[in-house]
């Protein structure tokens, strides 16, 4: 479920201009928020280098899901959708997110979060391609352009043929389009589908589904440190879910969506700090490519929406829900 809390869902019409200070919280929020999540995999991973992988996703899922539904009964109960479209949609989109989820933790066995966190900045530029492929949304050149540089830094991070190929990292890179193919199922949801009561879905999904990473021969008594440190995953994965929200409900989609970048900024360190891994040149070079062709794409997105809609330039956007 890590990162269905970054989603992105369709956007409203566009509201009064957000202030310069709530711009400033909703960075904040946001920043919080990738920290969060990368606070999340480190703890996940202690977790998992002496537990289990399948009964870790266990526990932690059902910690998540107890919060989540604490946030359901808040939001008024839980609210499936009653067309079959979005029915379909949340499924599928279910069904997405737990392959992303699996498929990750699976990779996080094996590779530092700098790696994985370089090759999920990905998600952006990839959604970007496959809305217009498939939604024919308009996709100029400098973006098209911006999308190759992405994926050209993601190249440069796995760098196949080399000796430094990691066959895992191909699972980093299966969960990256898990994670595509989720996103364009959440933009399709209605409105009126409730964030809390996807992310509950998402969440029971992914805690039913451990068992697929190993089975349950294997399982045991967690010990106190590997219970404290799924805790601490379980409360970080919390705190993302809901200042990520809030950060994109607070400020402008144009100023806020950037800062999502700070997570690798989190991920070398908490890499450096907890694990003792530095990243070297090559990821270094390719994280800056898949980051600025990333950073491009929003500006450019943020600018061509101002064209296309009249009164945005002067009012800027909001969006009000979560993609997952």
């Amino acid at each position: 479920m890590r990162e269905s809390l970054i989603s992105t869902g369709p956007l409203p019409d566009p509201q009064p201009r957000t202030g310069h200070a709530e711009n400033l919280l909703g960075a904040g929020l946001m920043s919080l928020s990738m920290l969060a999540i990368v606070s999340n995999d480190s703890a996940m991973k202690l977790a998992i280098q002496t537990l289990p992988l399948s009964q870790a996703i266990f526990i932690r899922g059902v910690m998540v899901t107890v919060v989540l539904l604490v946030l359901v009964r808040r939001d008024g109960g839980l609210a499936l959708p009653p067309g079959r479209r979005d029915r379909w949609l949340l499924g599928f989109r279910t069904g997405a997110d737990v392959a992303a989820t699996l498929l990750y933790l699976t990779a996080l066995q094996f590779m530092s979060i700098g790696q994985l966190s370089a090759i999920n900045q990905a998600q952006p530029i990839l959604i970007m391609v496959a809305a217009a492929l498939l939604f024919g949304e308009r996709l100029g050149v400098r973006r098209m352009a911006a999308a190759v540089v992405g994926l050209a830094g993601v190249l440069l991070i796995l760098r196949p043929g080399s000796a430094a190929f990691e066959p895992v990292a191909l699972l980093a890179v299966a969960s990256v389009l898990a994670v595509v193919a989720r996103d364009l199922a959440s933009r399709g949801l209605s409105r009126g589908v409730r964030s809390s009561s996807v992310a509950l879905c998402a969440a029971v999904g992914v805690t039913l589904s451990a068992p697929l990473t190993g089975g349950l021969a294997d399982w045991r008594l967690p010990t106190a440190p590997e219970l404290a440190a799924l805790g601490v995953a379980a409360g970080f994965l919390t705190v993302a879910y809901l200042t990520v929200v809030s950060a994109m409900r607070v400020g402008e989609v144009g100023f806020v969506s950037p800062f999502r970048y700070t997570l690798l900024v989190f991920a070398f360190l908490l890499d450096l700090a907890v694990f003792g891994i530095r990243p070297d040149g090559w990821t270094w070079a390719g994280a800056a490519l898949v980051v600025g062709a990333g950073l491009y794409s929003i500006i450019r997105e943020s600018r061509l929406r101002q064209r296309r809609v009249p009164g945005v330039a002067a009012a800027g956007q909001r969006v009000h829900g979560v993609r997952p």
